[in-house]
């Protein structure tokens, strides 16, 4: 498998948002009470979105190639599609076209490592879209240091929140979400980047050895990479409520620079503090990813 089938991938998303939009949720009578389908009909989506039955049902089957903006924009009101699952249908319809083959960048240019290293009070790291963790700075290493005791180069953030639920249970506090998350993330990537083998075959590991991943997955759901609140548990330092910026790369696409901090005066900034002083102790010993 080099690919992931587009058609099968838009099919089943269209078909999981269609199935979890009532009749009334939508503004429009249910005629009876015996429906045989879950959610809206293809008739009434179609209707919805202004389009003939024929053009949706087409849709629905996996051909949103040369689909216009403006039909996409009313599919995605049809469907009370959120902005993360309005982006991925036009990632889809876009790779259904004539697909841009992006490749995500294997390795950190030393210029954006100098930029986080100069990050000295918060933990700083790079990542992609398939969550491999390609650079960090002093504070990174030593506040992901339970991700990063995997061997495997680059560590990979979803493997170790699927692949070691154990510690990944105990570092995340709020493992449930996070681990929808990540695989709604990875989704998410897939329909930006369907070609990404890299991707493909982390997708496919995943599957094959969670049970959890496999169910997360056949959800279909979507997210954005977003700025917002984690709360971690170190092994040395305890609880960490940290706040989380997560930023696109414009001159590395597909790149995120992520950094966490914490308020003045906080436990969670005293906690931080007492990171940067384990991790002083720790730098020779802790291997760079690569």
């Amino acid at each position: 498998m080099t690919t992931i089938d587009l058609r099968t991938e838009i099919k089943e998303f269209l078909s999981s948002r269609r199935a979890r939009i009532t009749p009334e949720q939508a503004g429009l009578p249910a005629y009876g009470g015996n429906r045989r389908v879950k959610g809206l009909r293809r008739e009434e989506v179609a209707l919805l979105a202004g389009v003939s039955v024929d053009y949706y049902v087409r849709m629905e089957r996996g051909s949103l190639a040369g689909t216009s903006d403006g039909v996409l924009d009313a599919l995605a009101a049809a469907l009370q599609l959120d902005e993360a699952e309005r982006d991925h249908l036009f990632h889809l319809a876009r790779q259904s076209g004539v697909p841009r083959r992006r490749r995500p960048a294997a390795a950190v240019r030393p210029a954006l490592q100098q930029v986080l290293d100069a990050i000295t009070d918060a933990p700083a790291w790079i990542c992609n879209g398939r969550y491999d963790v390609l650079a960090t700075n002093h504070l990174a290493r030593a506040l992901y240091s339970p991700v990063l005791a995997d061997t495997r180069r680059p560590a990979n953030t979803a493997r170790f929140v699927y692949l070691d639920p154990e510690a990944a249970e105990t570092f995340f506090v709020d493992y449930d979400r996070i681990a929808a998350d990540v695989a709604a993330k990875l989704r998410m990537e897939a329909g930006r980047n369907p070609h990404d083998e890299a991707l493909i075959a982390l997708v496919g590991e995943l599957s094959t050895r969670s049970e959890l991943f496999r169910q997360r997955w056949a959800s279909h759901d979507v997210r954005l990479h977003r700025s917002g609140r984690k709360r971690l548990h170190h092994p040395v330092v305890g609880r960490l409520d940290l706040d989380v910026e997560s930023m696109e790369l414009p001159a590395e696409p597909g790149l995120l620079l992520n950094v966490y901090t914490a308020p003045t005066g906080t436990a969670a900034a005293d906690g931080l503090a007492l990171l940067a002083s384990w991790a002083a102790g720790q730098e020779k010993a802790q291997p760079r990813p690569s």
